[in-house]
């Protein structure tokens, strides 16, 4: 099995799930949604948000 490379966005938001990118999102909020979900099905992952204007990441937290 080969493991495909997915290169990060030029525009937009991306979901980051143990630092392997799994969505792409046009708006902050939708990426932040979809991580919050995520993480509260799924605690022990760690997900964070990849801005590509910024090129920073953001980990997601439920308290």
């Amino acid at each position: 099995m080969v493991a495909t490379n997915r290169e990060l966005p030029a525009s937009g938001y991306a979901l980051e799930v143990d630092g392997r990118l799994k969505a792409e999102f046009a708006t902050k909020d939708g990426a932040r949604a979809g991580g919050e979900e995520l993480k509260k099905r799924f605690p022990m992952l760690q997900i964070r948000i990849y801005d590509a204007q910024t090129n920073a990441r953001e980990e997601i937290q439920i308290l």
